[in-house]
């Protein structure tokens, strides 16, 4: 898991430690320390801790004026036993909203499993932002873990969503397709 770095390819538009409206901001980062774990194995020291346990994130990617974030996650997404969505809405998610975002993708594709607990943060976190037109998605999660989100009626708060090529895309450009998207399963 040391090996999995966050995806940089962005890293000349936008990166969070220098963005003053950002919950990272003024984080300095080692590339030869690693200190944070999932499952006890060794993750990439780009990874941000937010206070969960087993589940670090990177924002790739915010936008204040089109009110979009882009969030890379990876590790064990657990809501019965840490909470984790609790953690994720009160020390990332209220910052975001209050900076004006309201619009989310998470890249989830190394979040290898989902344990659910109550759904009070998700739709918390959804009336937070649904009167701006907001949304949240996941995109390309792995086949078990949507299973799981699922069978908890997650997916009712967090669509999910499959785009293989987004490396390939601006970040501009990913969120435009996604925003189209989402304005066809609304209208």
């Amino acid at each position: 898991m040391h090996g999995i770095e966050p995806f940089y390819n962005w890293r000349h538009l936008y990166t969070a430690e220098e963005d003053e409206q950002s919950p990272f901001f003024g984080r300095e980062y080692s590339e030869f320390e690693f200190s944070n774990t999932v499952y006890n194995y060794y993750i990439h020291p780009q990874w941000d801790e937010f206070g969960a346990k087993n589940l670090y994130l990177k924002m790739l990617y915010a936008d204040y004026d089109y009110n979009f974030v882009i969030i890379e996650m990876i590790g064990e997404w657990n809501d019965a036993i840490d909470d984790d969505i609790m953690t994720l809405k009160r020390s990332i998610i209220d910052h975001l909203i209050s900076k004006g975002i309201y619009k989310f993708i998470f890249i989830t594709e190394n979040v290898l499993n989902y344990h659910s607990g109550d759904t009070d943060y998700y739709e918390e976190w959804y009336d937070d932002i649904k009167d701006e037109g907001g949304w949240m998605i996941t995109l390309n999660m792995p086949t078990q873990t949507q299973y799981d989100f699922k069978q908890a009626h997650i997916n009712r708060y967090l669509k999910l969503m499959e785009i293989e090529q987004w490396r390939t895309m601006q970040p501009i450009h990913l969120y435009q397709l996604i925003d189209n998207k989402m304005l066809r399963l609304d209208g």
